[in-house]
């Protein structure tokens, strides 16, 4: 039998009324943000939803075998299936570099192409191949929209290079098509791609700098498979003197800003077909 997920009473009334809900993965808590500051910043995003009107879902396990932090595949699946249709992350996973010697590919792609939930993210970690990435993106019928951009973003870089085919300009336009995606019965994730402010970015220079350094650091330690994202972002934000931590969380507040306002849009367009 499908796992269906436990709701918490707060997220459970607001499905039942039909008012918005955003879920919020936890493995930028667990893997993705350093401590104590990581439980702070938890708490911070939930309270910027609460604020405008919008119940945070936190998803994670909770008193399984273990307890642990779920990645953005994990939580699309468990938010879809507890009927939550906006999830706001930092970045996606996606295809590693030297892909053609490691076929290393994030689950994130292929659960998505499956799952039907909206998700905001600040495009793909710039450690990753991201031309490869939308190729397969477009491959698994995985639809890309920048919000008021044409360029997809690079997560801690506003602009990673590559052009997008659609754009969507307000979150009452992302509802709409998401209500046209439900008329043709697409199962597969939209993906809300939003760059960070340029002056708000990791500065190109020590980025570029810092990833040479932290790729060449992964393939002399022979690095391999899952180890690789959490080597290269540790290894980042060491190189960066904590700057691409700063960059995270303000990633991370953009996007769930977003996502919430979105979340509103897509609950009024409820109420309006009654």
């Amino acid at each position: 039998m499908p796992v269906v997920p436990e709701l918490s009473g707060p997220v459970r009334a607001a499905l039942a009324a039909g008012r918005p809900v955003v879920a919020l993965e936890s493995t930028i808590i667990s893997h993705g943000l350093p401590r104590p500051g990581n439980l702070a910043a938890a708490r911070s995003f939930e309270e910027m939803l609460t604020a405008a009107g919008v119940t945070p879902a936190t998803i994670a396990v909770v008193d399984g075998k273990r307890t642990a932090g779920t990645t953005v595949a994990a939580t699309s699946v468990l938010a879809a299936r507890a009927g939550i249709r906006v999830f706001a992350t930092g970045g996606l996973g996606g295809v590693h570099r030297g892909f053609a010697e490691s076929l290393d590919e994030s689950a994130d792609l292929t659960v998505l192409s499956r799952t039907p939930i909206t998700v905001v993210s600040a495009g793909v970690k710039s450690i990753l191949d991201i031309p490869a990435t939308l190729e397969r993106l477009e491959t698994l019928r995985v639809a890309v929209a920048g919000y008021r951009t044409n360029r997809f973003p690079a997560f801690y870089l506003a602009d990673s290079g590559q052009d997008l085919d659609w754009r969507l300009d307000s979150p009452a336009e992302i509802a709409a098509v998401m209500a046209a995606r439900d008329l043709l019965g697409d199962e597969s994730a939209l993906l809300i791609a939003t760059p960070l402010a340029p002056d708000r970015q990791l500065d190109p220079g020590l980025h570029d700098r810092a990833l040479a350094a932290a790729l060449a650091a992964a393939d002399a330690g022979g690095v391999r498979g899952k180890a690789v994202t959490p080597f290269l972002l540790d290894y980042m934000q060491r190189a960066t003197a904590g700057a691409s931590v700063t960059v995270n969380l303000d990633v991370a507040r953009g996007n769930i800003a977003l996502a919430g306002q979105i979340a509103i849009a897509w609950a009024e367009r409820a109420d309006t077909r009654g």
